[in-house]
């Protein structure tokens, strides 16, 4: 299985390595989209090449933004297209039930932007939180400033981490999880905020 790991996290490294900047770009438009290729084996092998003086650290956060944005921007143009029907019945082959659908939908149309930027930081969600965005047709600037910001944050910590720890795909791995267990606390503290600010300005009205 190690020896598994090395080999996709050289080939992701000859990959960047090649292609460059324009390579992270497609491989995060790609994990920001709905298919399944995690940022965690795109990111730290660029933060790697940084380390070793072959690639510029904050043009490969930007590189890995902009990809996020994109794919992000992408599925909600196909949100737009697809319509509602289509999204429920292909949801079902990724546990998207009705029901399940009905209550992102409603909370999207009520707190849609935030919604986003929180999704963007949760593994396993933040590759469909474009969908219901898209459906809620949220405000397209505010949309992409939203996925930027948390792209943005999830981003900086996995090239920091390739950074650090070089191409060893355990360490990146066990890092990576400590590092979102890391995020639950300020995701708690912004939805505390959020609730707060929120009710604030309802009773002010």
């Amino acid at each position: 299985m190690k020896e598994i790991l090395y080999k996709i996290i050289m080939t992701i490294v000859a990959i960047v390595g090649k292609f460059g900047y324009g390579g992270i770009v497609v491989m995060m438009f790609l994990e920001s989209s709905f298919f399944p290729f995690p940022s965690e084996i795109v990111i730290p092998p660029a933060g790697y090449l940084a380390e070793r003086g072959e690639m510029n650290l904050t043009l490969v956060i930007a590189a890995g933004i902009l990809g996020s944005i994109l794919g992000a921007l992408f599925n909600y143009w196909l949100a737009l297209k697809m319509g509602r029907p289509a999204l429920i019945r292909y949801g079902r082959y990724v546990g998207l039930t009705p029901e399940a659908f009905d209550r992102v939908e409603k909370f999207f149309y009520n707190h849609g932007i935030f919604g986003t930027f929180v999704g963007r930081l949760i593994p396993g969600v933040r590759q469909y939180i474009s969908f219901p965005a898209g459906l809620a047709r949220l405000p397209l600037i505010p949309f992409i400033l939203a996925t930027g910001l948390g792209a943005g944050i999830w981003v900086i910590i996995l090239a920091v981490i390739g950074y650090l720890v070089g191409n060893n795909q355990e360490l990146i791995s066990r890092y990576s999880h400590q590092a979102f267990y890391l995020l639950i606390p300020f995701l708690l503290f912004c939805c505390i905020f959020y609730v707060w600010r929120h009710r604030r300005k309802n009773s002010s009205r």
